[in-house]
């Protein structure tokens, strides 16, 4: 087990604002998969950051990590209204991962934010924690997720994909019930469930559109590149999206990925440009023969263990 000590260690170079960020990264996930109240505290200090995709993915590891210890400082985060509307909206989805009934009350506050990813979020979130409350009287049969993530909400009863599909584009529903359905067709995995998927990043809601991103990036299948390559360009696209989709792309890591990535290296949105670099950094794990990536997003998004670089 690492010492007090070595956490701290490992807590400078994730607050250290003059390394590169992939560094940073792998000391973040280093903190989320050794847990405890010091790690928790150590990532906390990181929100006064000026990386909105550092403090984005700090929230995100904080939700994973499910410790109630966490509940106050991402509330902070989410009522901090000078925060990027991505690490707010981030704040709430961990403030759902956790599940705790304790956060209802803010959670319900702000699904009323004039940031419609906020507000969504919030929404999502508090579905989330009642469904988790009433699980025990539950009696659905729900498919297994092979990735181990902490997801915004349990997949469908369906496994028939064209009714997944018919219920994840439509515009209608409940986005708790189309979120349902997309987390369905991302444990079933298969091309056609993939281009499926695909199909809901024309979706209106930019919260839906970067959540089919993310899962994208978890299966991995490159039936689904040209689509995530189309939102990527398009410099109209929501940020947190074009984000999303350039993590997905480091993930596949096929030639072509990295090919439309390095296009964006210099883009004006800062969060993007900054995810392209770390996506080429993934790019290049996923292709090499290391195994010491493993604390990277793309390995953390699959639930793979740890393999302690200091060990």
């Amino acid at each position: 087990m690492m010492s007090t000590t070595h956490k701290e260690d490992v807590g400078k170079v994730l607050n250290d604002a003059s390394l590169p960020l992939k560094e940073r990264f792998r000391a973040l996930f280093t903190l989320k998969n050794l847990g405890g109240h010091d790690s928790i505290d150590l990532i906390a200090q990181s929100f006064k950051d000026s990386s909105a995709l550092l403090k984005h993915e700090l929230a995100y590891c904080l939700g994973q990590m499910q410790d109630e210890y966490a509940i106050p400082v991402l509330v902070k985060v989410l009522e901090d209204k000078s925060q990027e509307p991505m690490v707010r909206h981030e704040a709430g989805e961990a403030l759902g991962a956790i599940g705790s009934k304790e956060a209802l009350p803010i959670l319900e506050q702000y699904c009323k934010d004039p940031v419609i990813e906020v507000s969504e979020t919030c929404v999502l979130a508090v579905e989330r924690i009642k469904y988790m409350e009433n699980e025990a009287t539950n009696s659905e049969s729900l498919s297994t997720n092979p990735y181990m993530s902490v997801d915004p909400a349990p997949p469908s009863v369906s496994q028939d994909i064209d009714t997944l599909r018919q219920t994840l584009l439509n515009e209608s529903l409940l986005l708790f019930e189309r979120y349902r359905a997309l987390f369905s067709l991302r444990n079933i995995g298969t091309k056609d469930a993939v281009i499926a998927l695909a199909d809901g990043l024309k979706c209106q809601s930019a919260l839906f559109r970067h959540e089919i991103a993310y899962v994208l990036g978890q299966i991995q299948h490159d039936a689904c590149i040209q689509q995530l390559a189309c939102n990527l360009k398009d410099s109209q696209e929501n940020p947190m999206v074009r984000h999303e989709c350039a993590e997905a792309l480091g993930s596949i890591a096929t030639e072509e990925c990295m090919k439309i990535l390095e296009e964006y290296l210099h883009d004006k949105e800062r969060v993007v440009k900054e995810s392209c670099i770390v996506a080429l950094d993934m790019c290049d794990y996923e292709n090499s023969d290391s195994f010491q990536y493993a604390d990277t997003m793309a390995r953390l998004k699959q639930g793979e263990n740890l393999i302690n670089q200091s060990s």
